[in-house]
């Protein structure tokens, strides 16, 4: 077999701690002043993002960089992910956007209730929204630093099903701001990506085919 559940990568990858799925958050993340640190962990060394224009190519797709560098895929998902303006856009706009990026593999390993899942893991759903909207909130989502495969832990101890699956990790420094005030935290998410020579790649690039936010689904 050519292809092994994503799901059950997860299950593998799954971090030490209580178990069970995370209930969809209601409203944005608490506010926090750490910043994400870009030192050497156990799970190898962290590469700081230094240069934004080395991951934004002239012409995107939906947003995202046509582009067979999957670490420059993962940034500019990580990013996007945590960027949204209420006062231009609907929830129906932000989520269909992440939605264009998420490409569904043939075998059904990645099913859209995965994504709406880990999307309100990022503390937006269809209802909050609306109050957000009524506050003029917005949230822009800046990468600090970027993990990938062999440089991630839990990689190591499980390698990816496939050649040409990229994990990455990022850590987002998001800023939320509304009517209300203003706050920072940083918020890591893992995307996975891809590329080729697997044979459900697109021609040409690397597509995001998976994205997991909340806590106990993060790839250390």
């Amino acid at each position: 077999m050519t292809l092994v559940m994503i799901g059950g990568i997860v299950l593998l990858w799954h971090a030490d701690g209580p178990g069970g799925e995370v209930s969809p958050a209601t409203s944005a993340p608490a506010a926090t002043t750490a910043k994400p640190s870009a030192t050497s962990t156990a799970g190898g060394n962290a590469s700081a993002v230094q240069d934004e224009a080395d991951v934004r190519p002239e012409a995107t797709r939906d947003g995202l960089p046509p582009t067979g560098d999957y670490r420059a895929l993962a940034i500019a998902a990580a990013k996007g992910i945590y960027t949204w303006d209420s006062r231009s856009s609907s929830y129906s706009d932000v989520y269909a956007k992440v939605r264009s990026w998420w490409e569904l593999l043939p075998d059904g390993s990645n099913p859209l209730s995965v994504l709406v899942r880990e999307f309100e893991g990022t503390g937006v759903t269809a209802g909050t929204f609306t109050t957000l909207a009524d506050q003029s909130a917005r949230r822009n989502g800046t990468a600090e630093s970027l993990r990938c495969d062999l440089e991630l832990t839990k990689v190591q101890e499980y390698p990816a099903p496939w050649e040409g699956l990229h994990v990455c990790t990022v850590t987002v420094q998001v800023v939320d701001e509304s009517s209300n005030g203003r706050s920072a935290y940083a918020a890591p998410v893992t995307v996975m990506v891809n590329c080729a020579p697997a044979p459900t790649a697109p021609s040409g690039r690397c597509a995001m085919v998976a994205f997991y936010a909340t806590a106990e689904k993060i790839v250390y």
